[in-house]
């Protein structure tokens, strides 16, 4: 073989080789193995927006089914509504694989590591008339130890679906139960 055929099958490799390097080079600029534009709330209601002092230490998508029952208005004698019930929902990361599972009552986020919170709402501001609100959750101690050990908020956002049933609630069908889809965005604040 002469020593130019040994050059180019050496090149070979080495040509093959750039392209690789260089992309590894790009992906390791990103932060994660998938990288994903930061959370903003810029465009959130005041009203639901968190503090200044915490950060977002997770984003997580619910998906599943409110439940709502046909009861009693309160105080409102012989009126009738749907009334929520509470949700059953996994929680899944950005990229599809569950993380947890959302449900109640109590409204309770449970992470796949065993680690769970309940909370206390704190306020609702409208989204679409055909979704839940948006909602500020302040998170009771977390249960165990965990992804939801030190959260101190809980925003759900990006609605879809979820609302009360469009299938009248009267006094013929009260104690009668509905179960609606939603989806939801549940973004996890810890203390910064």
């Amino acid at each position: 073989m002469s020593t130019t055929a040994i050059r180019n099958t050496n090149v070979l490799p080495l040509l093959l080789a750039v392209p690789a390097i260089a992309l590894l080079g790009a992906c390791s600029s990103m932060s994660g193995p998938h990288a994903m534009p930061a959370f903003s709330q810029s465009g959130l209601p005041a009203t639901i927006q968190v503090p200044a002092g915490n950060r977002v230490a997770w984003e997580t998508v619910g998906a599943g089914d409110i439940t709502y029952e046909c009861r009693d208005k309160a105080n409102a004698p012989g009126q009738t509504e749907w009334v929520f019930v509470g949700p059953d929902a996994r929680l899944m990361d950005r990229h599809g694989k569950q993380v947890g599972k959302y449900y109640g009552p109590p409204a309770t986020w449970e992470a796949m590591d065993g680690s769970k919170l309940t909370g206390t709402q704190l306020a609702v501001a409208p989204s679409s008339p055909s979704a839940l609100p948006y909602q500020l959750v302040k998170a009771n101690p977390a249960m165990g130890k965990g992804a939801l050990e030190g959260v101190t908020y809980i925003q759900r956002v990006a609605l879809q679906g979820g609302v009360a049933p469009a299938m009248a609630c009267t006094a013929a069908n009260k104690g009668q139960k509905q179960v609606v889809k939603y989806q939801a965005d549940y973004i996890f604040w810890k203390a910064s």
